[in-house]
C-alpha cells in the first residue's frame, strides 16, 4: 500500500544557504565572463621598465665596483703589513740574539749580570719600565734593550692594524657578494621582461636604438664647433674611441669589455693617468663644469643625482660611453640621461 505522507520540506535555513550559494555562483560566472583578459604590456611599457631595471642594476654595479676596489686595496695593504711583520720579527730575533751573545760573553768572563739574566726571561717592555735596573747594565746593553722594545711595539701595532684590516676585508667581501647578487637579480628581471616581447617587437627596439646611435654618430662628425680636448683628456678620449663596439659587462675594466666607469678609468690609464675606479669617485677627480655649453671633447660627464653613470663628452651634445647590459660602447645624446656636471681631468 503506497504511502500518502507528504515529503519533508527543506528547512528555511537550508533554503537560504542554497539560494545564497547559487547567487554567488551566478555572480562569479558573470564576472568571469565579463572580465577582460590581462593585457600584455606594450613594447614601450616593457622598454621603460627594462630601462629602469638597467639603471638600478648600474647603480648597484657602481657599489659593487667600489666594494671590489676596496677589497683589492685592503688585500694589498694586508700583504704589505704581513711582509713588514715578518721582516720585523727577523730583526727582533737578531736583536735578541745579539743580547744573548752579550750574556754569553759575560758568563764566560765571570757570570751573567743579574739584570741581563732578568731580561732574558722577561718582557723587555716590563723590564725597561723598571728604570732602576738600567744603571746595572752597560751602555751597549741598554741600547740593545731599547731597540728590542721599539721593535716589539712596532710589531704589536702592525699586528693590530692587520687584524683590523682583516675584519674590514671580511665585511667588504660580504658587501661585494650582496651587490653582485643585487646586480644579477636586476638583470635577470630585465631579461624576463624582454622575453615577453615578440621577435618583431625586439627587432623594432633594436632598430630604434640603431637609428639613435647613427644619429649620434652623425652629430659627432658634425661637431667641428665644439672645443677639442687637450693633452691627456684627448689621449684618453682617443683610447675610448678605439674600443667603440666593445660590449658592456658589469664590473669590467677592459680591454675587451667595460662598464661605464671601467671604460673611463681604462681610457685614462692608456693615457698614463690614474683616475678612481667608480663614477662617484671620478666625479671628484678634476674640475667640475656645470654648463653643457662649456664642455670640451674628452671631459668626463656625470649623470643621475647619485652620480652612478659616467662617460666622455663627444661634442655637439653627444657622449661616448658604455651604456648598460645588452649594449656596446657607443655614442648617444647627452639628453638621454639627467646630466649633473662635467669633470675636466
Amino acid at each position: 500500500m503506497a504511502s500518502h505522507r507528504r515529503p519533508k520540506q527543506p528547512s528555511r535555513t537550508r533554503v537560504t544557504v542554497l539560494t545564497t550559494a547559487a547567487a554567488a555562483a551566478v555572480a562569479l560566472s558573470s564576472q568571469a565572463a565579463n572580465a577582460a583578459p590581462s593585457e600584455k604590456p606594450s613594447k614601450d611599457e616593457v622598454k621603460a621598465k627594462v630601462d629602469k631595471l638597467y639603471e638600478e642594476a648600474e647603480h648597484a654595479t657602481e657599489k659593487y665596483n667600489g666594494a671590489k676596489e676596496k677589497q683589492e686595496k685592503l688585500q694589498k695593504e694586508i700583504s704589505t703589513i704581513q711582509d713588514n711583520v715578518a721582516r720585523g720579527q727577523e730583526d727582533l730575533n737578531e736583536l735578541r740574539d745579539g743580547l744573548g751573545s752579550m750574556a754569553s760573553a759575560q758568563y764566560r768572563s765571570g757570570g751573567i749580570d743579574p739584570s741581563v739574566q732578568l731580561f732574558l726571561s722577561a718582557d723587555p717592555d716590563d723590564y725597561l719600565d723598571k728604570a732602576s735596573t738600567l744603571d746595572q747594565l752597560s751602555g751597549q746593553q741598554v741600547e740593545a734593550l731599547k731597540k728590542i722594545q721599539v721593535k716589539q711595539r712596532e710589531l704589536a701595532q702592525q699586528r693590530s692594524e692587520a687584524s683590523d684590516k682583516l675584519k674590514d676585508l671580511s665585511s667588504t667581501r660580504t658587501e661585494l657578494g650582496k651587490k653582485k647578487s643585487e646586480v644579477q637579480a636586476k638583470l635577470a628581471e630585465a631579461q624576463k621582461l624582454l622575453n615577453t616581447l615578440t621577435a618583431a617587437e625586439k627587432a623594432a627596439l633594436a632598430e630604434e636604438e640603431a637609428r639613435a646611435t647613427r644619429a649620434s654618430e652623425r652629430a659627432v662628425l658634425d661637431s667641428g664647433s665644439t672645443a677639442p680636448a687637450t693633452g691627456r683628456a684627448s689621449s684618453a678620449y682617443a683610447a675610448a674611441q678605439s674600443v667603440i663596439g666593445s660590449p658592456y659587462v658589469y664590473g669590467a675594466t677592459g680591454p675587451s669589455s667595460f662598464d661605464c666607469s671601467g671604460l673611463t678609468s681604462w681610457a685614462f690609464a692608456q693615457a698614463g693617468i690614474a683616475i678612481p675606479r667608480t663614477s662617484q669617485a671620478q666625479a671628484n677627480a678634476g674640475t667640475r663644469i656645470y654648463s653643457q655649453s662649456d664642455l670640451q671633447v674628452g671631459d668626463l660627464v656625470i649623470f643621475y643625482g647619485d652620480l652612478h653613470h659616467v662617460g666622455f663628452y663627444a661634442g655637439n651634445g653627444q657622449i661616448l660611453h658604455a651604456p648598460r647590459t645588452g649594449t656596446v660602447v657607443r655614442y648617444e645624446s647627452i639628453n638621454n640621461m639627467p646630466f649633473q656636471f662635467g669633470v675636466r681631468i
